[in-house]
């Protein structure tokens, strides 16, 4: 399928993005963008906006790191770093004041398991940032998606989840790209506060495309809810498809997920490596 032909399907479809939406052409590598550093420091200081008192940021100096694969291994230290510095300020999350929940945990790592998450690793082997990613396979045409938030006992989670289960429904990115069985879901993309301008995010990012690249993985998928974390994503190249507003989405005729401005919507972005659109071509 040519790539200049989903554009056209975009306009096609009620469901896909809105007039509104911000799309980047052409879809740029991080280097086309900025220099790795200045976007990393960029990327750093709107992925963990926090309320928190501010930290001392480290030095240079101290601070090599390597990245390198997430681990089943790492499950226990990926979830202290994000309900440090991930879960307290993401939207959705603040808005229903979530507080603990263990299926929050649960679902943030289960990612890990496909083998395509990547960590920056301090020298004294702390974890300073995540990129947890999933695989997206193609459904069977006949198979009826299992609806997540069915088992969930927590109540205020089970509203995010609801709402997942919602857009999973209304929108399959699969149908942007029929000749495509296996599509990158990228997750959670968090950096340790303590360690912004370093290069960190743009180079979990990086490892992250060149995984697909590695394994002909032709498309990325991120689902957005937080305006900053979509902000990102675009100034990396990727493009909306999908856009729901949240005081659109209504359960009993109401309006359940209301989190402040400027996150007023629930967004889907995608990113096509295009030398290996060209090479499945």
């Amino acid at each position: 399928m040519e790539i200049e032909n989903i554009s056209q399907m975009l306009q096609n479809s009620r469901t896909f993005a809105k007039n509104d939406a911000i799309i980047i052409e052409p879809r740029y590598t991080l280097s086309d963008l900025y220099p790795i550093t200045r976007l990393s420091q960029k990327m750093d200081s709107v992925l963990n906006v926090s309320s928190a008192p501010a930290v001392t940021k480290a030095k240079t100096d101290d601070t090599s790191y390597t990245v390198e694969y997430v681990t089943q291994d790492d499950a226990e230290a990926v979830l202290e770093m994000l309900k440090t510095f991930f879960f307290k300020d993401e939207p959705l999350n603040t808005f229903l004041n979530l507080g603990e929940c263990k299926e929050l945990e649960e679902y943030s790592v289960k990612c890990i398991k496909d083998g395509c998450s990547f960590k920056a690793v301090a020298k004294n082997g702390e974890i300073i940032g995540v990129f947890l990613n999933a695989l997206m396979h193609r459904p069977a045409a006949d198979v009826v998606p299992e609806a997540s938030a069915e088992s969930c006992q927590h109540p205020k989670f089970k509203k995010i989840l609801q709402l997942m289960d919602y857009i999973e429904g209304d929108f399959n990115v699969f149908d942007l790209y029929p000749g495509t069985n296996t599509i990158l879901d990228g997750k959670i993309l968090s950096v340790n506060t303590n360690y912004r301008g370093l290069g960190i995010a743009g180079r979990l990012t990086e490892r992250t495309l060149d995984y697909m690249r590695e394994h002909k993985i032709p498309v990325m998928h991120v689902l957005c809810s937080s305006h900053y974390s979509a902000r990102v994503m675009e100034k990396l190249g990727f493009h909306e498809v999908y856009r729901l507003n949240y005081c659109d989405y209504k359960v009993n005729n109401e309006a359940v997920l209301r989190p402040e401005p400027p996150h007023v919507a629930a967004r889907i972005l995608v990113k096509e490596i295009t030398d290996v659109v060209k090479t499945k071509l």
